[in-house]
């Protein structure tokens, strides 16, 4: 008999190379990505925080609307049919800042940041990466929860006539403001939990930066000082954009005060950003 010859080639068994591709940052985006959906806490915090914005605006708008009848005139004069029903904002923006830093110190608890950077040597991609597959997530998913709390929330006002829409000056910019805010309060969770590698220390961090801050500032009042710190300290600066009118608050104007916010998170990424590339991991 005639043997039949094999072709030329690897030997049965050998496991095949894997194809080499360039580290390109679109492929870095694509891998965080895929790590994003496929963690439980991304969905757990994100419906939390979302959760929070629609039940307290809920209950705000339910409340206000069964003591229209009996409120004051004072109380009456300022009421905000806009923002009453967004007020969930306060608790949403804890559970999107602790996503922020799980996203970064989730990776340096288990060791996984270590193949992240031996994938992507230069490292920067890895943070930009985290930053924008973040970013856009979150601003998706609580700006169609700030729609969601708005229609809601007008939806029992319009039975008393109180109603505010869209068209109504101020009322657009607030909850499109309402997701952009979040969505910076998440980022400085991004940049602290990169600076600070640890997730009780950045949640720490984060929360002093945006609920003990504002505190000690009002202590400020009592002095000369307060009106020229107070609406310049983060989490003031930003919810300038939540608020439809400023001018007697003492708050900075909406835009203005917005972008001051978000240069503090582009401040503390730069710092993460140099730390990542000059540490260890």
């Amino acid at each position: 008999m005639t043997a039949v010859a094999e072709p030329a080639g690897p030997a049965r068994g050998a496991a095949r190379r894997p194809h080499p591709g360039k580290v390109t940052q679109t492929r870095v985006l694509t891998s965080e990505w895929i790590k994003f959906r496929s963690l439980r806490s991304s969905y757990w915090s994100l419906l939390v925080g979302c959760g929070a914005m629609i039940g307290l605006g809920l209950l705000f708008s339910m409340v206000i609307t069964s003591k229209w009848d009996t409120m004051s005139p004072l109380r009456r004069r300022d009421f905000d049919a806009i923002t009453v029903p967004l007020r969930g904002y306060f608790l949403g923006q804890l559970a999107v800042g602790v996503l922020g830093v799980m996203v970064v110190t989730g990776e340096y608890s288990t060791g996984m940041i270590r193949a992240s950077l031996s994938a992507v040597p230069k490292r920067l991609p890895v943070l930009w990466a985290k930053a924008t597959v973040f970013a856009v997530a979150v601003w998706l998913t609580t700006t169609a929860t700030a729609f969601v709390c708005f229609f809601i929330g007008q939806g029992f006002f319009s039975g008393k006539h109180i109603q505010a829409d869209l068209s109504t000056p101020g009322a657009l910019r607030v909850v499109i403001g309402t997701g952009l805010y979040l969505t910076v309060v998440g980022l400085l969770g991004v940049g602290l939990g990169t600076v600070i590698r640890s997730t009780a220390g950045a949640i720490a961090a984060l929360f002093a930066t945006l609920l003990v801050l504002p505190v000690l500032g009002e202590v400020l009042n009592f002095t000369s000082w307060g009106d020229k710190v107070n609406p310049y300290l983060p989490s003031n600066a930003g919810q300038a954009l939540l608020a439809v009118h400023t001018e007697a608050s003492g708050q900075m104007r909406p835009w203005p005060g917005f972008a001051l916010f978000a240069g503090y998170a582009v401040a503390v990424l730069a710092v993460a950003a140099y730390l990542l590339k000059r540490r260890d991991a």
